[in-house]
This record gives structure tokens, sequence and C-alpha cells, in this order.
């Protein structure tokens, strides 16, 4: 657990944007301390990429204040920019040159020394395991090698507040894998880092603290542990023999839109107020209503079970409604 101290190196206070008749964000607040990640968790489209960019200097902002290290995101730009690192949704690398080159280019925007960008880019090509691939040009990488140079990219200056806009959206797990160790080894040296993601195992295991975002609005804000236990319930997780055995089930439990069926899974999950009793009552009527169940368990919520509570769908569901 990292140590907190009293002055954020990020802080947001309604912030705001619209766009047109559109409001993609609305009075949106939060604090990052040195060695936190604060995770943004919402679909596409709920306005995490929207206060990124604000935040990052690259959107106006519309109302609202925004600092980094002191320095006014609307009135010092340029010393905030100093500040920051930033990892977009597309890798931000040059595909005609090799890692070390791209590392010195960025090097060379930060206006670092030349004897002291050397030793930097040694340092974080060690640090990050990029000498294996170096010396190769962007274009021979593979996605999770592109975006990790693309994270280490955004250290170059050591920035103290870095900013990870869905980072491994695409990538295969052991790319995911390596990518959540980077994440792990800057809050561990005291970066303030906001991470972007709709990946609810993601968020539970980097973010201290979760701002869940629906609509350009904070419809939650605490740690995973915090709001999972705000649900103040349990899920029983049934698994079904078939199709038909779902379709059954969820006519018995009469189509209440807090239950989730996963039909691939063959799964249902059903909010559990009031403890085991309950469980066992509906199992025995799926049982008698002649539901086929394989296996079944009565477990604690996990993030998807938060955000449907929230906003009335899975983060999967949303996604879907917004593209």
């Amino acid at each position: 657990m990292t140590t907190r101290v009293s002055n954020p190196v990020i802080t947001v206070q309604n912030l705001r944007k619209t766009f047109g008749s559109v409001e993609a964000v609305k009075d949106v607040s939060f604090n990052v301390e040195p060695g936190q990640v604060l995770g943004l968790l919402g679909p596409n489209g709920a306005g995490k990429t929207t206060t990124i960019n604000m935040i990052s200097t690259l959107l106006h902002i519309d109302a609202g204040e925004a600092s980094v290290g002191g320095f006014d995101v609307r009135t010092q730009p340029e010393a905030v920019r100093q500040l920051i690192g930033l990892a977009g949704q597309s890798a931000a690398v040059d595909e005609k040159l090799t890692a070390r080159e791209n590392l010195e280019l960025f090097g060379r925007l930060y206006k670092i020394p030349r004897v002291e960008r050397r030793r930097r880019i040694d340092e974080l090509i060690e640090q990050f395991d990029l000498g294996e691939f170096a010396e190769r040009p962007a274009s021979t990488y593979s996605g999770g090698e592109r975006r990790r140079l693309d994270v280490v990219a955004a250290l170059v200056a050591e920035p103290p507040a870095v900013f990870l806009d869905e980072p491994t959206t695409g990538l295969d797990p052991r790319s995911r894998s390596e990518l959540w160790n980077t994440v792990r080894s800057l809050a561990a040296n005291g970066v303030a880092i906001v991470l972007s993601t709709q990946y609810l195992e993601e968020a539970d295991r980097l973010a201290d603290e979760i701002l869940v975002i629906d609509q350009g609005s904070v419809v939650a804000q605490g740690t995973p542990d915090a709001l999972k236990r705000d649900l103040e319930r349990d899920v029983l997780e049934v698994h079904v023999t078939s199709r038909a055995d779902l379709d059954v089930a969820r006519e018995l439990l009469g189509f209440d839109e807090s239950i989730i069926t996963d039909i691939e899974a063959r799964r249902i999950d059903i909010p559990i107020p009031d403890g085991a009793d309950r469980s066992l009552d509906l199992l025995r009527q799926l049982q008698e209503g002649g539901v086929s169940i394989s296996n079944f368990q009565l477990r604690q919520p996990t993030l998807d079970d938060v955000f449907l509570a929230l906003t009335g769908a899975t983060v999967t569901e949303s996604e879907e409604l917004t593209t």
C-alpha cells in the first residue's frame, strides 16, 4: 500500500465539456496523489477520454478547474505539459524508428540535455524490458510491444503525472499482464496515474480508487472494495445445462432487469439482498420448474455487478448501446 501525502498531484473540480448540444462531461471532480492509481471506469462514449484530453491540455475546458503539480491547465498549459506523460488509445510511435530512436525523439521534444537523455533512455529500456526489440523498427512490433513502447515514451521526462487512456485495448492476455506490471511499477515509484479502462478486472486489480462514469457524469466513486460493499448484496451465480434451461429460468424469475444473463456461458447472475435462505428458495424454484442446474455459487459482487446496479446495464451492454 502506497503512502498518501496531503498535496495531490492532479486536482480536478467540476469539469465540464460540451460538443454542440451534447454535454460530454458533467461536473467531474477528483484528486490523484503521488503513487495513486485512479481508475476511470465506463463504457465507450462515457466521457473518459474527453476528461483526460482536457486535463492533458489537448481539449479546451468549458467550465471547472484542473491543475497538475499546482499549475493551472487553462492558464499554464506549457508548464502542465512538462509535468505529464500521456499514452492515448492509439500508439503514438514512429513506425520507421526503433524503440531507442523513438525514445530519443521524445527526449528531444522534452528538451532533455543529451547526456541525461541517453542515460534516461538506457534506464527505461532496462527497466521495462525493451532490450529484445529496442533496435528493431516499430513496424515489426507486436501490438503488445508497440503499446509498451508508447507507455514508456510517456515516461522519458520522468513526469510526476501519467495519463493512460485504455492502454490495454486489443492486447492479448500476456501483453495486458505486462502493461499491468508497468502501471504497478510506476505507482510504486510515486507517479500519480489516471487510468481509463472499460475492463472491470483491470480497474479492480490496478486502481486504488475508481470513478464510475456514465453519460458524462460520475455515478459512483470509491475504492473497488467499497463500491462492491456498498451494494449490500451477494450474487447467486447459476450455471444451467442448456440454452433451453436458460430461457425457462429467465421466465421463472420474471425477467427481472437486475438479473444478468450470459447466453454463451449459460449462466444467470441473480442479486441476493437477503442472504443464503433466499438463494436456497430460488434454487428450489428453478429445479421445481424443470431447470437443469449444472453448478451454482453464492459469491460477493464484482465491479460488473456494481456497474449494473448503477446504470442498468453491464459495461459490455453499455458499449453496444454507444456504438
